[in-house]
């Protein structure tokens, strides 16, 4: 008891930040899932629901490398406020819009484009802002813990959205909205100290070895405070760069998520288009399998905070996304009843907290504090450039080739019997083709010599 209380005490700014900031998503996504559901009862397409995330992921992942720089520069706190601050006169523009029965769906693109960019500068501030209000010693508590937050929304959002439009309207799930917002802000705003290193502060490094001269990559770290505030503009961003340039482990790893990316967004985007198309499936059944996901990332972010570090980071990582990718597109392809899709969702969540809390821990441990805005701006544009192709594609792909590809077979044939017959099956089909390619994804970057070099380094700091 009382080293969790000593915990406690250590962690209590962050948890205070956790919190609010979680309380904050968790009614910005009871909007989002209910604009999702009204999209696709607007138009029943996937590919102009997918484009819904499309229009948020584009300006986050083009501008990101330009935002680390500027958050390097920036003070945090402010950054974070203002952002928060624009993406809650977007809901209320969004609001005024459905109120009045104007409400296009392409009016819900622009918005989130407008909240995909400020997500765009907030991210890398928010990430700086942890890592200099937390020991590093909780860091591997951090993905947990965040996981805890997003799969309660998962469980919730669901349910809780559903209910509420049904009872009350869109206006309460707005209020509500702007209502988390406000609690977030207002702590953030009042409660949370953020330490910004003074311009003039010492880095502690100033008499550099001729060594770390001629290595930019060395020499970036023992000047990151100072080249924060010093460098041009440009320079920072460049700075991020070559830091993973030179990090050629970290560069390889961010490219394998990026794959691996564009694989679950295929998916996110068929999902709902299956089991809302679906006769066995529907609105109910949709919200039912996100809660058991929900469930699914609550019971691993549990596990991931819970157990302690593992000795090889890199090989816990790569089995849990073997064992993701292999289990629960299978089962939701060849499904034919919403358990057996719930079943697949709690598998393939289970163990992804635990992989999202060991590659937390190795880029915060690896990357400087000085220049991880920037580092973690640049990992963000190459990790996550494919997720606004991979809904595209998904939406696309669930359109235009494997709906009709399934529509030419007759009643009773081989793969009407394997993947079910109308609206839906092609989705099945596409589930099924997308859980081959993750397991490849994995085994062949499992081979790498980048990847390989990075797993021992991560030993040897044992």
């Amino acid at each position: 008891m009382k080293n969790f209380m000593k915990i406690l005490r250590e962690m209590r700014t962050f948890l205070l930040l956790w919190i609010t900031q979680s309380f904050s998503s968790f009614g910005s996504a009871m909007t989002s899932y209910s604009l999702v559901i009204w999209s696709y009862t607007q138009k029943g397409s996937a590919l102009m629901t997918a484009l819904l995330m499309v229009s948020t992921y584009t300006p986050y992942v083009i501008l990101s490398i330009f935002a680390g720089a500027l958050s390097d520069r920036w003070n945090k706190k402010a950054t974070m406020l203002v952002c928060d601050s624009v993406a809650a006169v977007s809901t209320v523009v969004m609001f005024v819009l459905l109120k009045n029965g104007l409400l296009e769906i392409w009016h819900l693109y622009l918005i989130n484009a407008v909240g995909g960019l400020m997500n765009t500068v907030q991210s890398p501030a928010s990430e700086v802002a942890v890592s200099r209000i937390l020991p590093k010693k909780h860091y591997q508590r951090v993905g947990g813990l965040r996981y805890f937050s997003n799969a309660l929304n998962s469980i919730f959002v669901p349910i809780l959205a559903t209910a509420v439009v049904g009872l009350f309207g869109m206006t309460a799930v707005v209020a509500f909205d702007l209502a988390t917002f406000s609690t977030a802000f207002l702590v953030l705003a009042l409660a949370i100290k953020i330490h910004e290193p003074g311009r003039n502060s010492e880095s502690g490094n100033a008499e550099s070895s001729s060594e770390n001269q001629d290595n930019p990559a060395e020499k970036l770290k023992a000047d990151s405070e100072n080249q924060a505030e010093k460098a041009k503009f440009m320079d920072s961003v460049k700075g991020g760069i070559l830091f993973l340039k030179n990090e050629r482990g970290l560069l390889c790893m961010i490219m394998f998520l990026s794959s691996i990316n564009l694989i679950a967004s295929i998916y996110s985007a068929a999902l709902p288009a299956m089991v809302l198309s679906k006769g066995i499936g529907g609105q109910k059944a949709l919200g039912l399998v996100n809660s058991v996901i929900g469930i699914s990332m609550l019971i691993g972010s549990v596990l991931a905070s819970a157990v302690p570090a593992p000795r090889n980071r890199v090989r816990t990582i790569f089995l849990c996304l073997f064992i993701s990718m292999g289990t629960e597109n299978l089962m939701l392809a060849l499904g034919r009843s919403p358990l057996v899709w719930c079943v697949g969702g709690f598998l393939g969540y289970i163990l992804i907290p635990l992989m999202s809390t060991n590659l937390d821990a190795i880029m915060r441990l690896r990357v400087p504090d000085g220049i991880q805005g920037r580092v973690y701006s640049v990992r963000n544009t190459f990790q996550f450039f494919t997720i606004p192709a991979g809904y595209f594609l998904g939406g696309f792909l669930v359109d235009k080739v494997f709906e009709p590809f399934m529509a030419r077979f007759a009643a009773g044939t081989f793969l009407e019997r394997v993947f079910g017959t109308g609206k839906g099956s092609g989705a099945a089909l596409l589930f099924f083709v997308i859980a081959f390619a993750g397991v490849a994804v994995c085994i062949i970057f499992r081979t790498s010599r980048s990847i390989r070099a990075l797993e021992k380094e991560e030993l040897e700091r044992k």
